[in-house]
């Protein structure tokens, strides 16, 4: 029976959503470590001068942990176990899937960002609300920025090595990715450089929209190209079989 994209799209994210709600450790890894985190930066200073600083910070930690970490361990793991090599019977194409698990980790990050912001608010927070729909692109972009690079990894590699690699970036995105530590607190040739990177565009972006209310021009453009090369990649090179 024929089915439009559209239907083919919207199946696979409500099946890609259960199957995320379902992992305890996917949920851990979205809501609880966020929670966590934003309490310690909120009240120890160490990486943040205050809760105001602190937000913005912790939704970018959220949103890569669950848009590229996370779905690229799982998607590593479908391919390894023979999930994807059944996806690949169905009508669905690579951009339906592509995109499918888009709606699906955009909806949990959604859920997860949710959790951080009222908790940032309980504790004292004051975004710049003239900044929101700023901040809303740049989640938007950068959601699909990591998506699909998560895609690319996790189909071209093996599961073990995706489960390495992705957790690695992770962390050396933190600390030296512009999350951490701005890259207005670096020296200028280093931050201009780190500045290109999608983790460095997520914080900045989110820091500028929310802190200060400003139009983030130049993460925005960055998190847009990594979107568009990612995507491409993705479509390209994605495998389904182990």
């Amino acid at each position: 029976m024929n089915t439009t994209a559209g239907t083919r799209i919207r199946a696979h994210a409500r099946w890609e959503l259960r199957l995320l709600l379902r992992n305890g450790e996917q949920l851990l890894l979205m809501f609880v470590v966020p929670v966590l985190l934003l309490i310690a930066l909120g009240f120890s200073g160490l990486s943040t001068k205050s809760i105001n600083a602190a937000v913005p910070t912790v939704l970018a930690v959220s949103i890569m942990a669950t848009c590229f970490t996370s779905l690229a361990i799982g998607t590593g793991f479908e391919r390894r176990s023979g999930a994807l090599r059944y996806l690949g019977t169905t009508p669905l194409t690579r951009l339906d899937l592509i995109t499918g698990k888009f709606l699906a980790t955009a909806a949990l990050t959604a859920m997860s960002a949710a959790v951080v912001i009222a908790l940032g608010l309980a504790l004292s927070w004051h975004p710049a609300l003239n900044g929101a729909l700023s901040a809303l692109l740049v989640a938007v972009l950068a959601a699909a920025a990591w998506v699909s690079w998560a895609l690319v990894l996790a189909g071209a590699l093996r599961a073990e090595a995706v489960l390495a690699i992705a957790n690695g970036l992770f962390l050396l995105l933190i600390m030296f990715g512009g999350v951490a530590v701005a890259t207005s607190h670096m020296p200028g040739a280093v931050g201009a450089v780190i500045d290109l990177l999608p983790s460095a565009a997520l914080a900045n972006g989110l820091r500028e929209s929310l802190e200060t209310g400003q139009f983030p021009a130049l993460a925005i453009v960055v998190l847009a190209a990594w979107t568009v090369v990612g995507v491409v990649l993705a479509r390209r090179s994605f495998r389904w079989e182990p």
